[in-house]
């Protein structure tokens, strides 16, 4: 898909899930990201520790690099895990007075997250795989682009456009 058509179709994706109730938008964040998340990073850890075992001989290996997404992921389930059991259903249920603290941890949680990213971008080399690397390896890049790339949009979605729906209404 080109460059522009893809920036429309993702424009439009943003128009129809800000004029969409709160309860699509949380049942897309759901389904496409939180679902995601939790496939994403066992993969990519095994991937990880395979590669960290196979190359640790080799300068140009991620080293450390399982363990960032293990703690990755731990804070990750902890923080979806919080917003499924917490802060969505306040939100399904027309929101709280109070709504506006949950969702300043969330976005403080994300914050974090953005800053995890950058390590994980530095361990990977950009995500780019060595030349003559391995297909483990070039598996494991593409995986950290996406879960990147994902935990990016995940969050956009839910600082840009769910949240200010009821910060600004709180």
């Amino acid at each position: 898909m080109p460059l522009d058509d893809a920036l429309d179709c993702g424009r439009k994706m943003d128009e129809a899930l800000a004029q969409a109730g709160p309860g699509v938008l949380i049942d897309h964040i759901l389904n496409r990201y939180h679902a995601v998340h939790r496939e994403q990073f066992p993969a990519a850890i095994a991937l990880a520790r395979r590669v960290e075992a196979t190359h640790s001989d080799q300068p140009d290996c991620p080293h450390g690099l399982a363990d960032h997404l293990a703690i990755m992921a731990d804070h990750l389930m902890s923080h979806q895990r919080r917003e499924e059991e917490v802060l969505f259903p306040l939100m399904l249920d027309g929101g709280h007075p109070m709504i506006r603290h949950p969702i300043a941890r969330m976005e403080e949680e994300h914050r974090d997250v953005a800053g995890q990213l950058v390590r994980l971008s530095v361990l990977t080399n950009d995500f780019t795989p060595p030349a003559g690397a391995c297909r483990t390896w070039k598996a494991l890049c593409r995986t950290g682009q996406e879960i990147c790339d994902d935990l990016h949009e995940h969050m956009r979605l839910e600082n840009d456009i769910l949240f200010p729906r009821f910060v600004d209404d709180a």
